[in-house]
């Protein structure tokens, strides 16, 4: 049997060997670098998510240039509508057309005895026929056929003295009547800040009064002769920037 001082050089010599061993804190931190870390794990991680994102991305953008180049080859394919003015102005259009790529208004101008005057004219919308008169219809029940939708152009028009002094109509123009919905006169300085009083409003006019700024309008080539032309060329118009517009979305994909 082992004394107890055989006993204690014994085990001060076998710890040391088994502390050198097993418990050193260098071979510690061999075993915990050997193991990921969370910030190690995220970025490795995070390595390989982003080939597979932009792998899904260039798929995704393929997609959306075959749709665009499908859609543009339709635009330019579509036939095209022979109209009264596929050749061009009407004879004696009093108006110059400014027309910029890329605006959806066009501008008309002209000169008139001492005024000027300019209509800005949008790309045409569709409605149907008052609520008013379908109920009329309805109620009625005599008339079987029904009215087509209805292509208006909005038109702002602006009629200027020497002076400055403007009268400013907001009209609603179609190949069967015009329509004016707003009438303003400003001076020459007057300020957008100001509250200026603007009138009533132009379907609360007397009905004579209606009628002759109608005739005021339909003399200085606001007419039903121009209305069908703007129509036209608003509608080509309209076919022209929403080609343009997909050739542009296309390109900006592209790169």
């Amino acid at each position: 049997m082992l004394s107890y001082s055989m006993l204690r050089r014994v085990s001060s010599s076998v710890l040391p060997l088994a502390t050198r061993a097993v418990g050193s804190p260098r071979a510690f931190r061999g075993v915990v670098s050997g193991a990921p870390t969370a910030e190690r794990a995220h970025a490795l991680s995070r390595r390989s998510f982003v080939p597979t994102l932009r792998f899904f991305s260039a798929s995704i953008d393929k997609s959306l240039i075959r749709v665009l180049e499908s859609e543009i080859q339709c635009a330019e394919t579509t036939p095209k509508k022979t109209t009264e003015y596929s050749d061009g102005q009407p004879v004696g259009f009093p108006f110059q057309i400014e027309d910029r790529p890329g605006e959806r208004t066009v501008l008309l101008t002209r000169s008139f005895e001492d005024e000027i005057i300019k209509v800005e004219a949008d790309i045409p919308q569709i409605g149907t026929e008052d609520e008013e008169e379908e109920e009329e219809e309805e109620e009625d029940g005599d008339e079987d056929d029904e009215k087509g939708d209805i292509e208006t152009t909005p038109l702002f028009v602006t009629i200027t003295k020497e002076s400055g002094m403007s009268l400013q109509f907001g009209v609603t123009a179609s190949k069967c009547e015009i329509c004016i919905d707003s009438l303003t006169i400003k001076q020459p300085d007057d300020s957008e800040d100001q509250l200026a009083y603007e009138g009533p409003e132009f379907n609360d006019l007397d009905k004579n009064l209606k009628k002759a700024f109608h005739k005021y309008l339909e003399y200085r080539g606001i007419n039903l002769g121009t209305a069908k032309f703007l129509g036209e060329y608003m509608r080509n118009k309209d076919s022209k920037e929403y080609l343009l517009w997909l050739n542009n979305i296309k390109s900006f994909v592209e790169k």
